[in-house]
């Protein structure tokens, strides 16, 4: 029996070479590089390696006809806010997250909202049997007449009743279980994951089918397979939270029909995802009442006003080197912030562990934040509280000035409308912004302002 020969294909590009070597000479990539299985040379029937083209001819661009794609609604608000408005004709979407998370449930849920408006929904399951996912239904109340259900992992079974059935929307769970049985590699490989892809890709293309594909994440949190498979779909959504928490985060990192900073919140519960619909007032529900170092910010995930804890703890250190122990947060913007309060504004970190937390597992990727982790870590050193009726927001240079923010108006009104009075802002916004009724803004210029206006 003839020994099998293997290559090494790179996991971000698909690069394939004999031998295994530390960096990836087609994308320069570093220890990307897996053992497969090569398909055999000899093969009893020459067949073409890729697939006839569709035929289509060549048009002149303002000949192309106008028509407006019109979005079919998923039934689950945030998920059309992260979507752009809703799923797109043809469109092919990754939707990513940990075990556990909550990919399945949500999409199942999306089945069925979908074939309650009359909409031809398949849903291939390539992890689950067919009893598994109708005890899943059952679990979520899902009962639904016209929900196809296909337990598959062969991609040539699964065109095949794509092709047949013609649905509106099809799921694949997961594209890591499919496979290509010409191709003698096993499923979850590079060239499986990417040829696989590939023809899902043309044939929601050619048959106008929306196609949500379920990836599975490495440990290092990208979604597992070459990295080319976020360059060949429409949209790229992921699932952040932890399971052991109630709360989901839904994130868009690429999508082509519309905004990739729009951010989903979702409860888990034993009836499947349930919308959050008022996110800050969940986020602020069990902040602590006369605390030192606790500072609640309003940030901007797209177009929603978000307010949220910023939380600090510092404590004298009895080591050398003193800890920072970051969460929700840039740990270097943090580092850069901690120098800023010491050098101008006169308070003393050297000598002090510092702890920032920012409550809910939101992540602080906006420079207005800077006023607010400022103002929570000397509120921790003084051992003073800030009203519980306050919100502060604004970016710090290194000069210790503050900066102005974007879209100043919109936090200030988040701000007013669950009831906070004082609102602390650049001065320079202040400058731009009408005072709501029954709101006090404090305007300041420096890190030095802020903290005697303040404490």
């Amino acid at each position: 029996m003839a020994k099998e020969k293997t290559l090494f294909a790179c996991t971000a590009c698909g690069y394939e070479t004999s031998r295994w070597i530390g960096r990836c000479p087609g994308c320069g990539a570093w220890n990307t590089l897996e053992e497969t299985v090569a398909a055999p040379s000899a093969a009893p029937a020459k067949a073409a390696k890729q697939r006839p083209g569709t035929g289509a001819v060549a048009m002149l661009l303002k000949e192309i006809p106008e028509d407006v794609t019109l979005r079919i609604s998923t039934g689950i608000s945030e998920l059309d806010r992260v979507l752009g408005g809703g799923i797109v004709e043809g469109g092919l979407m990754l939707i990513g997250g940990d075990p556990g998370i909550g990919k399945s449930t949500l999409l199942l849920q999306v089945c069925a909202n979908l074939c309650r408006e009359g909409k031809r929904v398949l849903y291939v399951s390539g992890e689950e049997s067919a009893k598994q996912l109708k005890l899943r239904a059952r679990r979520l109340n899902i009962d639904v007449p016209n929900l196809y259900v296909l337990a598959e992992n062969s991609l040539d079974g699964v065109e095949e009743k794509l092709r047949e059935i013609q649905p509106d929307v099809a799921v694949v769970d997961s594209i890591q279980t499919m496979y290509r049985p010409e191709m003698s590699s096993a499923p979850g490989s590079v060239s499986q994951i990417r040829e696989s892809t590939s023809l899902l890709m043309r044939l929601a293309k050619e048959s106008g089918t929306a196609i949500f594909l379920v990836g599975h994440v490495t440990k290092e949190g990208a979604i597992a397979g070459p990295r080319m498979l976020e360059h060949m779909v429409d949209v790229v959504l992921y699932f952040e939270g932890d399971r052991q928490q109630e709360y989901r985060l839904l994130r868009a990192v690429k999508n082509r029909f519309g905004s990739v900073n729009e951010l989903g919140v979702f409860q888990m519960t034993e009836k499947g995802m349930q919308v959050v619909t008022n996110p800050s007032e969940q986020l602020l529900s069990h902040r602590a009442k006369g605390a030192s170092g606790s500072v609640v910010f309003c940030g901007l995930e797209g177009s929603r006003p978000l307010l949220c804890d910023v939380q600090a703890l510092t404590s004298q250190s009895y080591f050398g080197t003193p800890r920072r122990t970051v969460g929700g947060a840039d740990t270097g913007r943090v580092a850069l912030l901690l120098a800023v309060l010491e050098k101008r504004a006169g308070q003393k970190t050297y000598n002090q562990d510092v702890y920032i937390n920012v409550a809910g597992g939101l992540e602080l990727s906006e420079p207005a934040a800077d006023l607010a982790l400022c103002v929570a870590v000397a509120s921790s050193l003084k051992d003073e509280t800030v009203g519980a009726d306050v919100a502060v927001m604004g970016e710090v240079g290194l000069a210790g000035e503050v900066r102005a923010i974007p879209q100043c108006e919109r936090r200030i009104a988040e701000c007013q409308r669950l009831g906070f009075t004082t609102i602390m802002i650049p001065k320079e916004n202040l400058r731009r912004v009408t005072p709501p009724e029954g709101v006090k803004l404090l305007g300041v210029d420096t890190v030095m302002q802020a903290l005697s206006v303040l404490f």
